[in-house]
């Protein structure tokens, strides 16, 4: 027999659930993206990397700086906690300004002025993502150039890769990294500069190569000479539910969302990288700097 419930009980059950989307909501909008930042560590197992060095490489993943989501004490800490952890090397992945979610942009020149402190022995190397182009209105006007924020990093040291690889050594080891240009770097047209086969053919000896790539959507087409591929811009989906991002669409049937993903033997690990954009919210995904440790043996990915 169906039993209703009291007008007593539907009222205290619908405020239980109002009480909780709300507190839901809170978290997602005002605690996750502002106050939470976490260390996720990879070790993952790489055939490819046999003769290549222990190595470990903080990544950092989309800044998106603006007030109040990214602000510069959130930067300043996000360099601390880096280099506390004391990484051979510091991979940045692109997006650094904010997009269209942003209260209140900051100068990227004073964000520069922060990461700059950055420190590891095999130094800091960057890539650019979508919004680095997009928020640049000369190069979207001109459909091409040189976006203000690799003048603006470079000059601050940090060497941006487009297309372009660095061979460097580690324990008399070497090895190749890579960076790709972006592939959306054009806001409302569909043209990526990406150039794979250009950046590969740099590499000169058979050393393990290191590929960042903003968007994780290139990866299905990777070459296996690649050893790993590191990328950002899908924040994770923003919203993570029971190890599923609804927000991001597979790319050729693979879920590329975030974390660390094995295609036909070859190795991705996707950050969910530090900001937000379109929608102000993280959940389930909070903040993260990602350590990935090569030629070591641990647990493939633990947070802490």
């Amino acid at each position: 027999m169906l039993i209703l419930p009291s007008r007593r009980q539907f009222l205290t059950g619908l405020g239980a659930a109002v009480g909780v989307a709300g507190a839901t909501g809170a978290y997602g909008f005002g605690v996750e993206p502002l106050h939470r930042l976490v260390v996720t560590r990879y070790a993952p197992s790489i055939p490819s990397w046999a003769n290549g060095p222990s190595l470990r490489i903080a990544v950092l993943a989309d800044f998106h700086i603006c007030e109040p989501f990214m602000p510069f004490d959130r930067v300043a800490q996000i360099v601390d906690t880096t280099n506390a952890l004391r990484p051979d090397l510091i991979l940045m992945l692109g997006d650094y300004p904010a997009g269209k979610v942003a209260w209140q942009k900051l100068p990227l020149s004073d964000f520069a002025r922060l990461v700059e402190g950055l420190r590891a022995p095999l130094g800091t190397y960057s890539i650019l993502g979508n919004h680095d182009w997009w928020d640049d209105e000369a190069t979207q006007l001109a459909v091409g150039g040189t976006p203000r924020v690799r003048k603006i990093l470079e000059a601050r040291g940090i060497p941006v890769l487009e297309n372009d690889v660095i061979r460097l050594t580690k324990d008399g080891k070497p090895f190749w990294l890579a960076g790709l240009g972006d592939q959306e770097p054009f806001e409302y047209r569909p043209i990526s500069i990406a150039d794979l086969p250009g950046t590969l053919a740099k590499v000169t000896d058979d050393a393990p190569v290191l590929m960042m790539a903003h968007e994780p959507k290139i990866f299905p087409w990777m070459s296996k000479r690649v050893a790993l591929t590191l990328s950002g811009h899908t924040h994770g989906g923003q919203v993570r539910i029971f190890g599923r991002s609804p927000a991001i669409r597979p790319v050729a049937g693979h879920d590329l969302a975030y974390g660390h993903r094995i295609i036909d033997g070859r190795h991705i690990i996707v950050s969910g990288g530090f900001g937000v954009s379109r929608i102000p919210v993280r959940f389930g995904v909070p903040p993260e700097i990602v350590m990935v440790e090569l030629g070591q043996s641990a647990p493939d990915a633990t947070t802490s």
